[in-house]
């Protein structure tokens, strides 16, 4: 009797098995099905200062003003879309000193969750590229100023081309790397060269601990300005998160041939960056120096140094709010005809939604 239970039990788990198979009425026990309903959300994002300093004239500025269209045609096609303002500087143009609307971002995203780790994709069109939007995650500052190696005119932020992230399993860091066109998405592609970039980081202590916010970074583009003249970034950086406060260092490399025939220029630079917080959470200091010689066989050199104390607006929902009050110093030694320093102060704020 026992074991014709037995075998009763076993045919109907079978057959209710092979049922729900068939009909896909329900999920297992457990699954939830990913949502594949169409969405999307508008936001913005908007840099304001006011600058005053002895080399420029005082003015109330808008530096950036994005309107960010992000969403999703399912749990596995995401896309975004985002306009930016900037000041134009065209002397030949009749827009010349107009802020004018431009793309920054378009781009179409394949979400591989299904096959690999969560938040690994792959991308297609003008997008951000792989050490930048990293970077400013954790350096959280880009509404003051870019960081060094976009601000010493190395790298930039996004350009049309095609890439892919990977995140490691276990936290441990991730990977992403693609195919651009090199040029940047404020200049149209001057020739049929393409550039590639990757990054690696890895977190070598992500189970928790102090030492959780740690991480190490590795960056390298390989491009030409056209055939056999090369241009080459390589940067290493270590950063540290901890809830009183981030910090970084940056080492940069840089080998420029413009053409075939010119000589090839190398420059390297570091810049080291720290966040501390105050006995309020919500005020912050910005404490920066950035060191850069753009040509080892010259005396030319350029530092930069930043000091600032920012207010972040706490308990707000799905927006960030800051101002800030900063000193942005700018010195350059070696050039012919000399350059006095720049020194500027502003009083700054981001709003983000």
């Amino acid at each position: 009797m026992k074991q014709t239970i037995q075998r009763w039990l076993i045919a109907a788990t079978l057959s209710a098995a092979a049922t729900a198979t068939v009909a896909q009425v329900t999920p297992a026990g457990g699954y939830t099905p990913p949502d594949d309903t169409p969405a999307f959300k508008v936001g913005s994002t908007i840099f304001a200062d006011y600058t005053t300093g002895d080399r420029i004239n005082d003015a109330f500025n808008v530096s950036r003003a994005y309107i960010n269209v992000t969403g999703n045609l399912n749990h596995l096609i995401a896309f975004r879309v985002t306009p930016d303002i900037t000041r134009e500087s065209g002397t030949g143009s009749s827009l010349n000193g107009s802020l004018t609307f431009r793309l920054k971002y378009a781009y179409g995203q394949l979400n591989l969750d299904d096959w690999t780790t969560k938040g690994s994709w792959v991308r297609f069109g003008i997008q951000q590229l792989p050490y930048l939007d990293y970077t400013e995650s954790i350096y959280r500052y880009r509404w003051q100023g870019t960081l060094f190696p976009e601000r010493e005119g190395y790298i930039t932020s996004s350009d049309a081309g095609l890439s892919g992230h990977w995140n490691f399993p276990g936290g441990y860091g991730d990977v992403h790397g693609g195919f651009f066109n090199g040029e940047g998405y404020s200049r149209a592609e001057a020739n049929d060269e393409k550039g590639f970039q990757i990054r690696g980081s890895v977190r070598p202590f992500p189970l928790g601990g102090i030492w959780k916010g740690l991480r190490l970074t590795g960056f390298a583009v390989q491009d030409k300005y056209q055939q056999d003249a090369d241009r080459q970034r390589f940067i290493g950086q270590a950063t540290f998160e901890h809830p009183r406060g981030n910090a970084g260092i940056d080492i940069l490399q840089t080998r420029d041939q413009t053409t075939a025939t010119a000589v090839t220029t190398e420059g390297h630079g570091w810049s080291v960056w720290a966040t501390p917080k105050l006995f309020n959470p919500s005020w912050e200091l910005l404490l920066r120096h950035d060191d850069m010689k753009p040509n080892k066989g010259t005396d030319q050199h350029r530092k930069r140094n930043i000091a600032g104390l920012a207010y972040w607006v706490p308990n707000l929902q799905k927006v960030t709010a800051a101002v800030m009050l900063d000193y942005d110093s700018y010195r350059q030694d070696g050039f012919t005809p000399a350059r006095p320093t720049d020194t500027r102060y502003g009083l700054k704020m981001l709003i983000n939604f």
